[in-house]
């Protein structure tokens, strides 16, 4: 089902996966994974293409006379709807039930998916892609979406041809603003039939580095850490039985051992939070910086709301 660009913002099925696309290969990727995530889930499928040109759309032209904006506008728009049913039929040729609605949007790319977040029950990009038209899903995207959409968000890094890997990874902080992320990635684990691991990072600013520094089981004085870890993941292995996983503590700075660690995981499941000027200085960076160096793709799931 194509939809026209209009001046209303676009709106999508009500707890559908919405995918970013703009051509390039780290949106191919994107798509893919959107279409096996909505298989799984039984969701509906929209596919989003924005053919705005931004501000250097609007001047680029500006002092030459006789060109055709118009013109461009229009093949810009012809394009968009060409990728649009590329992707479509990408999209049934994996899944050929799967209910798919496309998108054609005139505003930036990180508005459009900002307003279809509202009512979606996930958002998949790709990383740092660059398309053969006019609108690109740049890491600013990536980074804007994950940050403030108001469902979970997952950038996609994972290079095509990689080998196996250990799973779903989830960032522990031992907050209740946390456990969204938390069932998030049980609930990933389990669709994917994947292996989870829990990590808490015991904040050390001298190991600054990215070496793992793992915590044995006898190491003195961290019984409230490992604690808190239990007691993060409580209920989780009730409620997602075939999910295996384990329970891993590490000392150092949390964004750095996030990162390490992705070299070896599927995904990297992280939460998003609004805090105070002070807490974001110590806490705001981690997402942002897990979706921009991360090895492997990432979730960033929003702690306003819990995964639906």
């Amino acid at each position: 089902m194509f939809m026209t660009p209009s001046a209303a913002p676009p709106v999508s099925p009500a707890g559908s996966i919405v995918v970013g696309i703009d051509g390039s290969a780290a949106s191919d990727q994107a798509l893919d994974w959107a279409t096996q995530q909505a298989t799984l889930e039984h969701r509906p499928l929209t596919i989003v293409h924005s053919v705005h040109l931004g501000m250097a759309g609007g001047t680029l032209w500006m002092g030459q006379p006789g060109f055709d904006v118009g013109g461009l506008l229009e093949d810009v728009r012809i394009a968009g709807k060409g990728l649009l049913d590329n992707a479509e039929r990408r999209a049934h040729r994996h899944a050929p039930a799967l209910a798919v609605h496309t998108i054609l949007s005139n505003v930036d790319t990180r508005e459009a998916l900002l307003n279809l977040a509202e009512r979606a029950a996930l958002v998949v990009v790709g990383s740092r892609g660059r398309g053969p038209v006019a609108s690109l899903l740049l890491g600013s995207v990536s980074v804007a979406v994950s940050t403030h959409a108001a469902c979970p968000v997952v950038v996609i890094r994972h290079p095509k041809g990689t080998g196996p890997r250990d799973g779903v990874l989830v960032d522990v902080d031992g907050t209740e603003e946390s456990l969204p992320a938390i069932e998030f990635a049980y609930r990933t684990a389990s669709f994917r039939s994947l292996p989870l691991t829990a990590l808490h990072v015991v904040w050390d600013h001298a190991l600054r580095g990215d070496d793992e520094h793992l915590v044995d089981d006898d190491d003195p004085g961290l019984d409230d850490e490992r604690m808190l870890l239990s007691e993060s993941i409580a209920g989780m292995r009730e409620k997602f039985p075939d999910v295996q996983d384990r329970l891993v503590l590490v000392r150092g700075l949390r964004d750095h051992q996030l990162v390490r660690a992705s070299q070896d995981m599927d995904l990297v499941v992280v939460g998003s939070r609004q805090r105070g000027l002070i807490d974001d200085f110590v806490y705001g960076s981690v997402a942002p910086t897990v979706v921009e160096h991360a090895a492997c793709d990432v979730a960033v799931v929003p702690s306003i709301r819990p995964v639906s």
